[in-house]
């Protein structure tokens, strides 16, 4: 067993091999530029590209020309946010002031810090509050809609708390209002069936790096339908069917196709062992006194536990797990002493905020790292309490 075991799968994942293989391959044989026509080996490479365009489009049940690469889920909410408002004719404060957002408090920071500087700009933005599990009902955001409600951005899975928002029954209602509905999908893809076929989101983020493939890629899903465009927010070339241009880096795209290959074929499976895992977990150390488990357990994702220790600092319990590598929090907003800004609206006091635990399992958590852990924990958390 290696340490310190590695517990924090919702800030990243490792690179599956089969991953790095089939990145090395595609580095070896198909490094062509893949906007290059003119010869065989720009054909090779393009035709790597719209294989992994493929098998993203086929784990999310989708039509591969409705997936756009990009960077990753910041640079898809950025240019899913922006591109939409941008392409209805709000661009400057005058037209901007016009629009209405609706979102939540609890969204990734890539969402929130979008908004708010549009917010700055002059566009009119409600920000939901959730309940103390973590939760938006869709009834909260069909009351804040407005007559110029443009755009609902809601992510599926928080990447915090892993609690679920009900967007299988909200993209249905929004549909019928003919308001767009966009879904921050970075903790959720590879972790739940998601059928884009029969949920109407028009606009989705994905990050290759939340499910075993490599950074710096990711895809926005934009449905095909009329009535809805993305303007571009990086131009030069016009890739990506004018919606993102640059020259499209190959060997990650191909990392990307094959991490979504992948996950389709072990989704179900997979979930169900993480599952197990993380019950495991939550029985080893729920006989501890004190302790809260934040957001739903009912609604949320299999391998996320989000615990608060009462009478004991978070970021010396987290100091003294040396052989855990875990988080106190979103990695996101890792390097301020605020508590979570997540757990905060969830009513936490700051004593308990500060005192939680972000523990993430995934693919390669062994029982044997579990059982290592919930030991770890109990002994440390019983420890620092003796000594305060």
């Amino acid at each position: 067993m290696q340490k310190p075991v590695y517990l924090d799968y919702a800030a990243t994942t490792p690179l599956d091999p089969r991953v790095q293989q089939a990145m090395l391959r595609s580095m070896e044989e198909t490094w062509a530029n893949p906007a290059s026509r003119t010869h065989v080996y720009g054909w090779q490479a393009e035709e790597a590209v719209e294989n992994a365009r493929n098998q993203m489009a086929d784990l999310l049940k989708a039509d591969s020309r409705e997936i756009i690469f990009t960077s990753g889920a910041t640079e898809s909410n950025n240019l899913a946010i922006k591109g939409l408002l941008e392409s209805k004719g709000f661009v400057d404060s005058s037209e901007l002031k016009k629009a209405h957002v609706v979102s939540s408090v609890i969204e990734h920071k890539a969402v929130i810090d979008t908004l708010a500087q549009l917010e700055k700009r002059g566009l009119s933005v409600t920000w939901l509050q959730p309940d103390s599990q973590g939760l938006i009902s869709v009834d909260q955001v069909l009351n804040a809609l407005q007559d110029n409600t443009v755009l609902v951005s809601l992510m599926w899975v928080n990447n915090e708390i892993g609690v679920l928002n009900p967007i299988e029954v909200l993209a249905p209602r929004l549909q019928e209002k003919n308001i767009v509905l966009h879904v921050d999908a970075a903790q959720a893809v590879g972790k739940l069936p998601l059928d884009l076929g029969a949920i109407p989101v028009d606009l989705l983020s994905v990050s290759a790096h939340k499910f075993y493939g490599p950074k710096g890629i990711g895809a926005l899903f934009v449905r095909r339908r009329p009535g809805l465009s993305i303007s571009a927010q990086i131009h030069g070339g016009g890739h990506e069917r004018g919606m993102r241009s640059g020259t499209l880096a190959t060997h990650q795209i191909v990392g990307l196709g094959e991490a979504a290959a992948l996950a389709e074929a072990n989704l179900l499976a997979e979930s169900e062992k993480i599952l197990a895992l993380r019950t495991r977990l939550l029985k080893g150390i729920e006989s501890l006194p004190n302790i809260y488990i934040n957001g739903s357990l009912t609604q949320r994702v299999a391998g996320n536990l989000n615990v608060s220790f009462g009478g004991v600092e978070g970021e010396t319990l987290l100091m003294s797990l040396r052989d855990l590598a875990l988080s106190t929090g979103s990695a996101c907003t890792s390097v301020t002493v605020e508590p979570s800004y997540v757990l905060k609206a969830l009513g936490l006091s700051d004593e308990l905020a500060h005192s939680a635990l972000r523990i993430s399992l995934g693919r390669f958590t062994t029982e044997e790292e579990v059982d290592f852990a919930v030991n770890a924990i109990r002994q440390t958390v019983a420890g620092l309490r003796a000594a305060s």
